[in-house]
């Protein structure tokens, strides 16, 4: 006689702690994270470096990181993600109060790398565990949740982090607010909880991760993605300094307006998700926030009254991130949710090439030219290709779901 062991039920609160507990290990790497660029004109004048070599500082995370991302992936899926989030979050938040006590240029890109590294087992796996407590029609949603704490931890650092920095320096103050992540690495180890499987788990080959470079729904996902953060990487890093140095407005108002628009992006980012799961077409949300992004980023570039750049960074900051889940999504609703890790993180992979070389060139450009005004221009023509791949997708999209109801 043979018996089947039923999987244990879902406990409903295991549930809510840990999707709490996700988003707010977002909120304190959100914090840390958005340090960097918020202080970077402090840290640029402290370590006497260029704007290149500011861009270069900027990007060292992020190249790391996005190496990190296809590997993070697999290692989710084969795994499981919850030991990888604390292991992320710990590795993170160490070398970036390393950061702080560092004087020597090179040694804070090493830094930097090393953090990013670990950074990068935050994402897809906190990704892939966030979207498991979720039914599938909610997915979107529950990726764009995911960000959320991000941009709640860049409000709380706009405000808090240039008082600090004003009172302790910047130094102290990176390594206080670093320092949080390490306590919050634990207190989530203690209490996360990973979502009972209904099915034996089903261990990735290789071979199935060199099978999403066959997929070419995976390419044109990869290149929005590049386009994506490309976009938020620009106003990420380099929208501060433009404030302060192209503008002429002070630390602490540069914090406040970056607050202001993460405040707009935190919701609006959970907001797209819901409305691309109501909809159930990702890329009409996809292309539209795209057609307002390459509209405001030229008008940054160009708009010299206050008031009115206030406006524009407004509605910018809300469709910044509006198309997040729905693009994330993608190749989940595709492919389906086994390789959900590693299809996040071969798509991020690229999001982040496109990061690094944004926070890189956007430095050389200012230093070349003596402004940003090129730079953002440069974006708001990015913008317009991610457009035209919106349109790509939705027919390579259409396609794919018209075959698997066959």
């Amino acid at each position: 006689m043979s018996t089947t062991t039923n999987p244990p039920a879902a406990n409903p609160r295991d549930r809510i702690l840990t999707v709490s507990l996700v988003i707010l290990c977002q909120i304190v790497h959100g914090i840390s994270f958005s340090a960097m660029p918020l202080l970077l004109p402090l840290i640029r004048e402290d370590l006497n470096i260029s704007f290149t070599q500011a861009g270069l500082l900027s990007a060292a995370a992020t190249f790391s990181y996005a190496l990190g991302q296809i590997p993070a992936g697999f290692l989710s899926d084969r795994y499981g993600p919850r030991r990888l989030i604390f292991i992320g979050l710990l590795g993170w938040s160490v070398f970036s109060v390393f950061l702080g006590l560092i004087h020597l240029f090179w040694l804070a890109v090493i830094s930097q790398l090393l953090a990013g590294a670990f950074r990068a087992l935050l994402f897809a796996p906190g990704m892939s565990l966030l979207a498991s407590w979720f039914p599938a029609e909610r997915r979107a949603t529950a990726m764009s949740l995911y960000m959320l704490g991000g941009f709640a931890g860049t409000i709380v650092l706009s405000l808090g982090g240039p008082l600090l920095s004003a009172v302790y320096g910047w130094r102290a103050a990176f390594m206080m607010m670093s320092a949080i992540g390490i306590v919050m690495a634990f207190v989530y180890l203690r209490y996360a909880r990973e979502k009972p499987r209904s099915v034996p788990a089903q261990h990735l080959a290789l071979s199935d991760v060199a099978r999403l470079f066959s997929y070419p729904i995976m390419w044109v996902c990869s290149g929005l993605q590049f386009v994506r953060f490309a976009v938020v990487t620009a106003y990420m890093v380099w929208l501060p300094s433009l404030l302060v140095v192209d503008r002429g407005v002070s630390v602490q108002t540069a914090g406040f307006i970056i607050a202001m628009a993460a405040a707009f992006t935190a919701p609006s980012n959970t907001l797209g998700g819901y409305v691309s799961d109501r909809l159930r077409n990702p890329p009409l949300i996809i292309g539209g926030a795209l057609c307002v992004l390459a509209c405001t980023s030229l008008l940054i570039s160009v708009t010299d009254s206050l008031p009115l750049l206030l406006l524009v960074i407004a509605v910018n900051s809300i469709f910044l991130q509006f198309y997040f889940g729905p693009l994330f999504l993608v190749p989940v609703e595709i492919l389906g949710p086994r390789i959900a890790g590693t299809a996040t993180g071969f798509s991020n992979l690229f999001a982040n090439i496109g990061g690094f070389l944004t926070a890189w060139a956007m430095g050389a450009i200012k230093d070349q030219s003596g402004s940003f005004t090129a730079g953002f221009i440069s974006i708001s023509g990015i913008c317009l290709i991610g457009v035209a791949l919106s349109f790509v997708l939705a027919r390579m999209r259409g396609k794919a779901l018209a075959q698997a109801t066959l």
